[in-house]
Protein backbone atom coordinates (compact mmCIF):
# COMPACT_ATOMS: atom_id res chain seq x y z
CA UNK A 1 0.00 0.00 0.00
CA UNK A 2 1.20 3.32 -1.02
CA UNK A 3 1.83 6.01 1.67
CA UNK A 4 -0.35 8.80 -0.24
CA UNK A 5 -2.50 8.79 -3.39
CA UNK A 6 -3.88 11.87 -5.36
CA UNK A 7 -7.01 12.18 -5.92
CA UNK A 8 -8.24 14.66 -8.67
CA UNK A 9 -10.30 17.56 -7.40
CA UNK A 10 -13.01 17.11 -10.57
CA UNK A 11 -13.66 13.38 -11.01
CA UNK A 12 -11.96 11.76 -8.44
CA UNK A 13 -9.45 9.97 -9.82
CA UNK A 14 -6.56 8.58 -8.24
CA UNK A 15 -3.28 9.09 -8.83
CA UNK A 16 -0.72 6.52 -6.60
CA UNK A 17 2.07 8.61 -6.48
CA UNK A 18 3.98 12.12 -7.59
CA UNK A 19 6.28 10.15 -10.32
CA UNK A 20 2.87 9.13 -11.99
CA UNK A 21 1.49 12.85 -11.68
CA UNK A 22 4.69 14.24 -13.00
CA UNK A 23 4.74 11.86 -15.97
CA UNK A 24 1.08 12.71 -16.84
CA UNK A 25 2.07 16.40 -16.42
CA UNK A 26 0.65 17.66 -13.23
CA UNK A 27 -2.43 17.12 -14.25
CA UNK A 28 -5.33 14.08 -13.89
CA UNK A 29 -4.51 11.46 -16.54
CA UNK A 30 -8.37 10.95 -17.06
CA UNK A 31 -9.47 14.67 -16.95
CA UNK A 32 -7.14 17.00 -17.32
CA UNK A 33 -7.51 18.64 -13.71
CA UNK A 34 -4.72 20.16 -12.00
CA UNK A 35 -5.88 20.21 -8.75
CA UNK A 36 -5.59 17.63 -7.00
CA UNK A 37 -6.02 16.54 -2.92
CA UNK A 38 -3.63 14.20 -1.41
CA UNK A 39 -5.13 11.49 0.89
CA UNK A 40 -2.87 9.75 3.40
CA UNK A 41 -2.54 5.99 4.79
CA UNK A 42 -2.01 6.90 8.03
CA UNK A 43 -3.09 6.64 11.24
CA UNK A 44 -4.48 10.61 12.37
CA UNK A 45 -4.44 9.68 15.94
CA UNK A 46 -1.06 9.54 16.07
CA UNK A 47 -1.04 13.14 15.27
CA UNK A 48 -2.20 14.12 19.01
CA UNK A 49 1.42 12.38 20.31
CA UNK A 50 3.47 14.48 17.81
CA UNK A 51 1.26 17.87 19.12
CA UNK A 52 3.31 16.98 22.41
CA UNK A 53 6.84 17.22 20.37
CA UNK A 54 8.84 20.21 20.42
CA UNK A 55 10.03 19.76 16.37
CA UNK A 56 13.07 21.18 14.08
CA UNK A 57 11.29 21.61 10.99
CA UNK A 58 8.15 20.51 9.59
CA UNK A 59 9.34 16.68 8.70
CA UNK A 60 8.12 16.50 12.53
CA UNK A 61 4.75 15.71 10.56
CA UNK A 62 6.49 13.24 8.44
CA UNK A 63 4.21 10.38 7.93
CA UNK A 64 1.72 13.21 7.04
CA UNK A 65 3.69 14.90 4.09
CA UNK A 66 3.96 13.05 0.30
CA UNK A 67 7.34 12.05 0.83
CA UNK A 68 8.55 8.18 1.48
CA UNK A 69 11.61 8.26 2.16
CA UNK A 70 13.49 10.64 4.61
CA UNK A 71 16.99 10.27 2.69
CA UNK A 72 15.17 12.48 -0.05
CA UNK A 73 14.62 15.51 2.75
CA UNK A 74 15.79 18.48 1.46
CA UNK A 75 15.53 21.14 5.15
CA UNK A 76 16.96 23.98 6.68
CA UNK A 77 15.33 24.13 9.38
CA UNK A 78 11.66 25.33 8.16
CA UNK A 79 8.26 25.55 9.62
CA UNK A 80 8.88 24.61 13.19
CA UNK A 81 8.48 28.77 13.93
CA UNK A 82 6.81 29.99 16.95
CA UNK A 83 3.62 31.80 17.26
CA UNK A 84 4.42 34.57 19.84
CA UNK A 85 1.63 36.58 21.32
CA UNK A 86 1.81 40.64 20.55
CA UNK A 87 0.47 42.33 23.59
CA UNK A 88 0.84 45.79 22.29
CA UNK A 89 -1.55 44.76 19.95
CA UNK A 90 -4.03 43.03 22.30
CA UNK A 91 -3.87 46.31 24.39
CA UNK A 92 -4.20 48.68 21.08
CA UNK A 93 -7.24 46.32 20.58
CA UNK A 94 -8.84 47.28 23.89
CA UNK A 95 -8.16 51.07 24.25
CA UNK A 96 -9.29 51.99 20.43
CA UNK A 97 -12.33 49.55 19.70
CA UNK A 98 -13.05 48.11 23.10
CA UNK A 99 -12.27 44.72 22.21
CA UNK A 100 -10.53 41.98 24.12
CA UNK A 101 -8.53 39.56 21.78
CA UNK A 102 -5.40 37.37 21.49
CA UNK A 103 -3.14 38.65 18.92
CA UNK A 104 -1.16 36.10 18.04
CA UNK A 105 1.89 36.00 15.65
CA UNK A 106 3.44 33.09 13.33
CA UNK A 107 6.69 34.40 12.63
CA UNK A 108 7.76 33.13 9.08
CA UNK A 109 10.59 35.53 8.99
CA UNK A 110 12.55 33.06 11.26
CA UNK A 111 12.02 30.03 8.73
CA UNK A 112 15.50 28.93 8.37
CA UNK A 113 15.76 28.64 4.37
CA UNK A 114 14.81 31.86 3.17
CA UNK A 115 12.73 33.43 6.20
CA UNK A 116 9.13 33.64 3.73
CA UNK A 117 6.42 32.04 3.87
CA UNK A 118 7.38 30.17 0.57
CA UNK A 119 10.54 28.02 2.41
CA UNK A 120 8.17 24.86 3.64
CA UNK A 121 6.96 24.57 0.08
CA UNK A 122 10.04 24.87 -1.34
CA UNK A 123 11.55 22.49 0.95
CA UNK A 124 9.07 20.06 0.29
CA UNK A 125 8.60 20.53 -3.45
CA UNK A 126 12.89 19.96 -3.59
CA UNK A 127 12.59 16.71 -1.54
CA UNK A 128 9.64 15.51 -3.73
CA UNK A 129 11.12 16.02 -6.94
CA UNK A 130 14.53 14.92 -5.56
CA UNK A 131 12.63 11.61 -4.88
CA UNK A 132 11.28 11.35 -8.08
CA UNK A 133 14.11 12.15 -9.95
CA UNK A 134 13.06 15.32 -11.77
CA UNK A 135 15.94 16.90 -13.42
CA UNK A 136 14.34 19.91 -14.10
CA UNK A 137 12.56 22.84 -13.00
CA UNK A 138 11.50 26.43 -13.85
CA UNK A 139 8.82 28.81 -12.13
CA UNK A 140 7.19 32.06 -13.07
CA UNK A 141 7.76 34.27 -9.72
CA UNK A 142 7.17 37.92 -8.12
CA UNK A 143 10.21 37.21 -5.71
CA UNK A 144 9.53 34.61 -3.05
CA UNK A 145 8.96 31.56 -4.14
CA UNK A 146 11.36 31.97 -6.49
CA UNK A 147 14.18 32.60 -4.04
CA UNK A 148 13.17 29.75 -2.02
CA UNK A 149 13.13 27.08 -4.95
CA UNK A 150 16.50 28.47 -5.74
CA UNK A 151 17.85 27.66 -2.59
CA UNK A 152 16.72 24.59 -1.88
CA UNK A 153 16.65 22.92 -5.55
CA UNK A 154 20.31 24.26 -5.52
CA UNK A 155 20.74 21.82 -2.52
CA UNK A 156 18.72 19.43 -4.28
CA UNK A 157 21.29 19.55 -7.19
CA UNK A 158 18.38 20.51 -9.37
CA UNK A 159 18.26 22.78 -12.15
CA UNK A 160 16.11 25.92 -11.74
CA UNK A 161 14.95 28.19 -14.22
CA UNK A 162 13.18 31.50 -12.87
CA UNK A 163 11.02 33.88 -14.87
CA UNK A 164 10.69 37.07 -13.03
CA UNK A 165 8.24 40.48 -14.15
CA UNK A 166 10.88 43.58 -15.21
CA UNK A 167 9.24 45.03 -12.72
CA UNK A 168 11.19 42.42 -9.69
CA UNK A 169 13.06 43.81 -7.24
CA UNK A 170 16.92 43.51 -7.77
CA UNK A 171 17.41 41.99 -4.15
CA UNK A 172 15.38 39.44 -5.33
CA UNK A 173 16.94 38.69 -8.70
CA UNK A 174 20.22 38.84 -6.97
CA UNK A 175 19.24 36.76 -4.09
CA UNK A 176 18.09 33.84 -6.78
CA UNK A 177 21.75 33.96 -9.03
CA UNK A 178 23.70 33.78 -5.83
CA UNK A 179 22.16 30.38 -5.29
CA UNK A 180 23.68 29.15 -8.90
CA UNK A 181 20.44 29.46 -10.45
CA UNK A 182 19.32 30.75 -13.90
CA UNK A 183 17.37 34.00 -13.73
CA UNK A 184 15.06 35.75 -16.88
CA UNK A 185 14.39 38.79 -16.44
CA UNK A 186 10.82 39.26 -18.64
CA UNK A 187 10.24 42.34 -21.37
CA UNK A 188 6.97 42.56 -19.96
CA UNK A 189 4.93 42.23 -16.02
CA UNK A 190 3.96 39.02 -14.50
CA UNK A 191 1.67 37.94 -17.37
CA UNK A 192 4.45 37.91 -19.48
CA UNK A 193 6.85 35.89 -17.46
CA UNK A 194 4.28 33.32 -16.76
CA UNK A 195 3.89 33.19 -20.32
CA UNK A 196 7.36 32.95 -21.03
CA UNK A 197 8.51 30.29 -18.32
CA UNK A 198 5.32 28.34 -20.12
CA UNK A 199 6.90 28.06 -23.42
CA UNK A 200 10.26 27.06 -21.74
CA UNK A 201 7.87 24.65 -19.81
CA UNK A 202 6.63 22.77 -23.61
CA UNK A 203 9.79 23.68 -25.65
CA UNK A 204 12.45 21.82 -23.27
CA UNK A 205 10.24 19.58 -21.60
CA UNK A 206 10.76 21.00 -18.26
CA UNK A 207 8.95 20.75 -15.04
CA UNK A 208 6.71 23.62 -14.20
CA UNK A 209 4.77 25.05 -11.30
CA UNK A 210 1.64 24.54 -11.37
CA UNK A 211 1.35 27.79 -8.64
CA UNK A 212 -1.18 28.14 -5.96
CA UNK A 213 -2.99 24.73 -6.69
CA UNK A 214 -0.08 22.81 -6.46
CA UNK A 215 -0.34 19.83 -4.48
CA UNK A 216 3.09 19.69 -3.13
CA UNK A 217 2.96 23.64 -2.20
CA UNK A 218 -0.57 22.86 -0.15
CA UNK A 219 0.52 19.85 1.82
CA UNK A 220 3.60 21.48 2.98
CA UNK A 221 1.42 25.22 3.73
CA UNK A 222 -1.21 23.37 5.31
CA UNK A 223 0.85 22.13 8.07
CA UNK A 224 0.70 25.35 9.88
CA UNK A 225 -2.94 24.16 10.94
CA UNK A 226 -0.97 21.28 12.88
CA UNK A 227 1.50 23.64 14.26
CA UNK A 228 -1.97 25.90 15.29
CA UNK A 229 -2.80 22.85 17.10
CA UNK A 230 0.55 22.15 18.58
CA UNK A 231 1.40 25.22 19.66
CA UNK A 232 -2.40 26.67 20.81
CA UNK A 233 -4.10 23.80 22.05
CA UNK A 234 -6.96 24.39 19.54
CA UNK A 235 -7.35 26.81 15.99
CA UNK A 236 -7.54 30.11 16.31
CA UNK A 237 -10.60 32.30 15.69
CA UNK A 238 -9.44 34.26 13.12
CA UNK A 239 -6.94 33.80 10.61
CA UNK A 240 -5.39 37.14 8.76
CA UNK A 241 -3.07 36.91 5.92
CA UNK A 242 -1.76 39.17 2.85
CA UNK A 243 -3.15 37.54 -0.53
CA UNK A 244 -2.28 37.77 -4.01
CA UNK A 245 -2.42 34.26 -5.08
CA UNK A 246 -4.06 32.04 -2.37
CA UNK A 247 -2.11 29.46 -1.70
CA UNK A 248 -2.00 29.72 2.15
CA UNK A 249 -5.90 30.22 2.37
CA UNK A 250 -6.18 26.95 -0.07
CA UNK A 251 -4.14 25.06 2.33
CA UNK A 252 -5.49 26.08 5.53
CA UNK A 253 -9.16 24.52 4.30
CA UNK A 254 -7.60 21.41 3.28
CA UNK A 255 -5.22 20.95 6.30
CA UNK A 256 -8.68 22.05 8.84
CA UNK A 257 -10.91 19.81 6.34
CA UNK A 258 -8.60 17.02 6.89
CA UNK A 259 -8.74 16.66 11.07
CA UNK A 260 -12.25 17.48 10.67
CA UNK A 261 -12.47 14.27 9.04
CA UNK A 262 -10.35 12.34 11.26
CA UNK A 263 -10.25 14.13 14.81
CA UNK A 264 -13.21 15.58 15.06
CA UNK A 265 -14.14 18.54 16.35
CA UNK A 266 -11.32 21.12 14.87
CA UNK A 267 -12.52 25.10 14.48
CA UNK A 268 -12.25 26.65 11.17
CA UNK A 269 -11.36 30.63 11.53
CA UNK A 270 -12.83 33.04 10.05
CA UNK A 271 -10.44 34.19 7.16
CA UNK A 272 -9.46 37.42 6.98
CA UNK A 273 -7.75 38.78 3.74
CA UNK A 274 -5.59 41.64 3.35
CA UNK A 275 -4.80 43.48 -0.13
CA UNK A 276 -2.98 46.81 -0.54
CA UNK A 277 -5.18 49.51 -2.27
CA UNK A 278 -2.69 49.81 -4.87
CA UNK A 279 -2.91 46.03 -5.97
CA UNK A 280 -7.04 45.36 -4.86
CA UNK A 281 -8.79 43.18 -7.72
CA UNK A 282 -9.71 40.58 -4.96
CA UNK A 283 -11.04 42.69 -2.60
CA UNK A 284 -13.18 44.81 -5.79
CA UNK A 285 -14.84 41.76 -6.30
CA UNK A 286 -15.43 40.94 -2.63
CA UNK A 287 -16.74 44.29 -2.31
CA UNK A 288 -19.08 44.12 -5.73
CA UNK A 289 -20.40 40.64 -4.37
CA UNK A 290 -21.65 41.71 -0.98
CA UNK A 291 -23.24 45.10 -2.29
CA UNK A 292 -25.46 41.87 -4.43
CA UNK A 293 -25.75 40.09 -1.38
CA UNK A 294 -23.59 37.17 -2.90
CA UNK A 295 -25.58 36.15 -5.96
CA UNK A 296 -24.99 32.87 -8.07
CA UNK A 297 -21.67 32.68 -9.45
CA UNK A 298 -20.17 35.79 -7.72
CA UNK A 299 -16.71 34.31 -7.27
CA UNK A 300 -16.11 34.32 -11.32
CA UNK A 301 -16.70 37.73 -10.91
CA UNK A 302 -13.52 39.63 -10.76
CA UNK A 303 -11.65 42.30 -12.24
CA UNK A 304 -8.17 42.55 -13.82
CA UNK A 305 -6.44 45.58 -12.60
CA UNK A 306 -3.35 47.34 -12.99
CA UNK A 307 -0.80 47.08 -10.57
CA UNK A 308 0.86 50.29 -8.93
CA UNK A 309 2.25 48.84 -5.79
CA UNK A 310 6.06 48.67 -5.09
CA UNK A 311 5.40 45.15 -3.09
CA UNK A 312 6.34 42.71 -6.17
CA UNK A 313 5.56 39.75 -4.29
CA UNK A 314 1.98 40.71 -4.17
CA UNK A 315 1.35 42.32 -7.51
CA UNK A 316 -1.19 40.04 -9.01
CA UNK A 317 -3.63 42.13 -11.21
CA UNK A 318 -5.48 39.56 -12.19
CA UNK A 319 -6.47 37.10 -9.45
CA UNK A 320 -6.82 34.09 -10.87
CA UNK A 321 -7.39 31.98 -7.64
CA UNK A 322 -10.53 34.35 -6.73
CA UNK A 323 -12.84 31.87 -7.60
CA UNK A 324 -11.57 28.87 -5.25
CA UNK A 325 -10.49 31.07 -2.33
CA UNK A 326 -13.13 33.81 -2.29
CA UNK A 327 -16.08 30.79 -1.31
CA UNK A 328 -13.73 29.90 1.40
CA UNK A 329 -13.84 33.10 2.84
CA UNK A 330 -17.59 33.31 2.76
CA UNK A 331 -17.83 29.80 3.97
CA UNK A 332 -15.61 30.61 7.09
CA UNK A 333 -17.31 33.57 7.87
CA UNK A 334 -14.68 35.38 6.90
CA UNK A 335 -13.77 38.98 4.56
CA UNK A 336 -11.18 40.30 2.58
CA UNK A 337 -10.06 43.87 3.48
CA UNK A 338 -7.74 46.43 1.98
CA UNK A 339 -5.08 48.72 3.58
CA UNK A 340 -3.03 51.68 2.51
CA UNK A 341 0.08 50.76 1.13
CA UNK A 342 1.49 54.24 1.99
CA UNK A 343 0.45 53.37 5.98
CA UNK A 344 2.70 50.24 5.90
CA UNK A 345 6.33 52.28 6.65
CA UNK A 346 5.09 53.75 9.46
CA UNK A 347 3.50 50.71 11.08
CA UNK A 348 6.46 48.54 10.36
CA UNK A 349 8.38 51.13 12.30
CA UNK A 350 5.83 51.07 15.21
CA UNK A 351 6.41 46.76 15.19
CA UNK A 352 10.10 48.14 15.52
CA UNK A 353 9.86 50.16 18.82
CA UNK A 354 7.32 47.61 20.52
CA UNK A 355 9.19 44.14 19.62
CA UNK A 356 12.82 44.93 17.46
CA UNK A 357 11.28 43.07 14.82
CA UNK A 358 11.93 44.38 11.17
CA UNK A 359 9.32 42.67 8.89
CA UNK A 360 8.84 42.82 5.23
CA UNK A 361 6.28 45.11 3.27
CA UNK A 362 3.96 42.28 2.73
CA UNK A 363 4.20 41.03 6.27
CA UNK A 364 3.12 44.41 6.68
CA UNK A 365 -0.20 44.10 4.95
CA UNK A 366 -1.05 41.20 6.86
CA UNK A 367 -0.60 43.19 10.19
CA UNK A 368 -2.12 46.20 8.61
CA UNK A 369 -5.07 43.95 7.91
CA UNK A 370 -5.47 43.43 11.30
CA UNK A 371 -5.88 46.71 12.14
CA UNK A 372 -8.14 46.96 9.50
CA UNK A 373 -10.38 44.35 10.75
CA UNK A 374 -10.63 45.87 13.91
CA UNK A 375 -11.81 49.18 12.40
CA UNK A 376 -14.57 47.26 10.37
CA UNK A 377 -15.77 45.14 13.44
CA UNK A 378 -14.26 41.85 12.16
CA UNK A 379 -12.69 40.77 15.35
CA UNK A 380 -14.76 40.07 18.39
CA UNK A 381 -14.48 39.84 22.01
CA UNK A 382 -12.64 36.62 22.84
CA UNK A 383 -11.20 36.10 19.75
CA UNK A 384 -7.49 34.58 19.30
CA UNK A 385 -6.12 35.98 16.13
CA UNK A 386 -3.66 34.43 13.94
CA UNK A 387 -1.57 36.79 12.04
CA UNK A 388 0.58 35.07 8.99
CA UNK A 389 3.33 37.18 8.66
CA UNK A 390 4.73 36.61 5.09
CA UNK A 391 8.38 37.41 5.34
CA UNK A 392 10.86 39.56 6.97
CA UNK A 393 12.83 42.48 4.91
CA UNK A 394 16.43 41.75 4.01
CA UNK A 395 15.04 41.57 0.30
CA UNK A 396 13.84 44.71 0.50
CA UNK A 397 16.33 46.85 1.36
CA UNK A 398 13.85 49.53 -0.13
CA UNK A 399 11.61 49.72 2.87
CA UNK A 400 14.30 48.85 5.49
CA UNK A 401 15.74 52.05 4.33
CA UNK A 402 12.17 53.75 4.91
CA UNK A 403 11.54 51.91 7.88
CA UNK A 404 15.02 52.84 9.23
CA UNK A 405 14.87 56.55 8.25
Amino acid sequence: MNKYELVCHQCGHRTDSFKTWFEADQQCPKCGCQRADIHYNADYSQLRQLFNGTPENFYHYFDFLPISSRQNIVSFGEGAIPIEEWTFLNDYARKEYGVECRAMVYRNDLNGGTGTFKDIAASLGASVMKENGVNAYCVASTGNTATAFARYLSKAGIPFTVFVPNDATPDSVEAIRQYGQTVVVSEGGYGQAKKEAADFHRDNHVLISTGNIDPIRVEAKRTMVFEYLRQLGQMPDVYVQAVAGGTGPIALDKGVRELQQHLGNVKYPRMILAQQDTCDPMVQAWEKAAANNFPEGYEKDYPSVTPHTRISILSAGTPGMYPIVAPLVRQSGGSFVRVKESELVSQAQWIKRERNVLLGPASMVCFAGFLEALKQGLIRNGDTVLLNTGEGASRQQWFVKEVEA
